[in-house]
């Protein structure tokens, strides 16, 4: 029996740690399960050998009990943007897909230290741009619920991997949505901490650029705070760094007291699909019957502001990383569209266009932290639309509302990730259609803690990711 896979991360490690699971006993039952039900959806890419692996668990089950770290023994697959020394990194792109990896990224190298046996990656789009995980490389990732349906990016292996129960725990990252979107369309869990909270990868420009972040994502908000703990620790060698914070989880369901605001649909500026909204104040209607208040909230600011502060910031921190790509016309050629527009709008913005977007990052900032005095978390779909056919590149119109440009349809994002306000994906259930969806949860930067205790108490109550997809939940 092999009823060990679906037990949440915090309990595997558990019995990691005390032997009562062996590392070669999860491993071998992990690859198998990835045999059975990875073909289905292509999640994990660039699998490691077997014999390799097992070795891995061997040395695992070696090691004494009290030198076995957090995460000892645990199968992760790391996302496809990052660096685990001597495996393929190949981002999405043809360009970089012989590339071996001399060194782990800095989050990876905390995992590694942790205890986690790396298995491979988990798929992505090119670059991780768009909320959509297809590439040239490997292809496309599908959603578990609805095979025809995208998993959403651009964690999109992530959330697929978490969801088939291939994995118990992941790691992701969040520049526009990219830790939210797919945790809400693939039925888990998924957190974008604070910015700050976890650090920047030391080296190149680490001052200016304060939108993406790496975060975890899991089936409960018990396992991100795992995850957290070791993610979240400051490093020296770069700026912003937050204060620690306790991600010790009380275990309680009391609400009483927390008051949530909901914005809906930012008053009509951003235009969602049919059953969405409905299914997400649903979901906060649990909340209130744990005690939470929850009251709607008029839209605070202009939500086109915030769009194309955002969209410029966004393509100026792009074209800073792409433009030794894009500046070689044979290897520009190589690069998705979406990649060449970024990178053509982040070189042609004068220095006035970025002081403006910048000026009303900070007017939000502002006016979200005096929006906090009145409310303790605030709400939003995780995504506009529902999970879209796979063989699509973007959904071009919501309600007959044009879309344009490719991210547009995520607008609901650019809130939390302007800022860099800690958010939560939480599964509110699915659909008449049938596919999954969520709410984002955001605080005030710094309530990170606090927020993983709001969605604790909701995730006991309701128990979304338990429901596993149809097909998969006898195999």
């Amino acid at each position: 029996m092999t009823e060990f896979l679906d037990w949440s991360a915090q309990a595997q490690c558990d019995a990691l740690r005390s032997g009562a699971l062996s590392a070669q006993t999860l491993m071998s039952a992990t690859l198998d399960r990835i045999d059975a039900r990875n073909g289905a959806v292509n999640a994990i890419v660039d699998l490691h050998g077997a014999e390799t692996l097992m070795a891995q668990a061997r040395a695992a089950d070696a090691a004494p009990p009290d030198r076995r770290a957090p995460l000892h023994g645990l199968p992760i697959a790391v996302k496809a943007l990052a660096h685990v020394s001597g495996t393929r990194n190949t981002e999405g792109s043809p360009l970089f897909s012989e590339r071996i990896s001399q060194s782990d990224s800095a989050f990876v190298a905390r995992l590694r230290a942790a205890g986690a046996i790396f298995i491979g990656k988990t798929n992505v789009p090119e670059f991780g741009l768009g909320s959509h995980s297809y590439n040239p490389v490997h292809g496309v990732t599908r959603n578990p619920y609805a095979a025809d349906r995208t998993a959403g990016g651009s964690s999109g292996g992530a959330g697929a991997a978490l969801a088939c129960g291939m994995v118990a725990l992941a790691d992701g990252s969040d520049m526009m949505g990219s830790l939210r979107n797919p945790a809400g369309w693939n039925n888990v869990y998924g957190f974008r901490p604070s910015w700050g909270v976890v650090p920047r990868e030391a080296g190149g420009e680490t001052f200016w650029q304060q939108l993406s972040t790496i975060g975890p994502m899991a089936r409960s908000p018990g396992d991100i705070a795992l995850m957290m703990q070791v993610l979240a620790a400051p490093d020296s060698r770069v700026p912003f760094n937050m204060p620690p914070q306790d991600w010790a989880l009380p275990g309680t369901g009391d609400l009483n007291g927390l008051r949530i605001g909901w914005l809906g649909d930012w008053e009509g500026a951003m235009p969602t699909e049919p059953g969405i909204l409905d299914l997400c104040r649903g979901a906060l209607d649990k909340c209130s019957d744990l005690g939470a208040k929850v009251t709607p909230v008029a839209a605070p600011f202009d939500a086109e502001a915030l769009f194309w502060s955002w969209t410029d910031l966004r393509a100026f921190a792009l074209s800073a990383e792409l433009a030794p790509l894009f500046n070689d016309p044979a290897r520009r050629a190589r690069l998705k569209p979406e990649a060449q527009w970024e990178v053509a709008r982040g070189l042609s913005l004068s220095t006035s266009a970025l002081h403006a977007a910048c000026a009303t990052r900070s007017a939000w900032f502002t006016c979200a932290a005096d929006l906090f005095g009145s409310v303790d978390v605030l709400a939003l779909p995780v995504a506009q639309c529902w999970p879209f056919p796979a063989s699509w590149d973007w959904p071009d119109k919501i309600n007959g509302n044009a879309m344009d440009t490719y991210h547009r349809w995520m607008q609901v994002m650019v809130p939390v990730s302007l800022i860099g306000l800690p958010a939560i994906s939480v599964p509110v259930g699915f659909g008449a259609n049938g596919l999954p969806m969520g709410v984002q949860l955001f605080a005030a930067k710094g309530q990170d803690a606090r927020l993983l205790q709001v969605a604790d108490a909701y995730h006991r109550v309701t128990r979304w990711p338990q429901n596993h997809p149809p097909h998969m939940r006898k195999a």
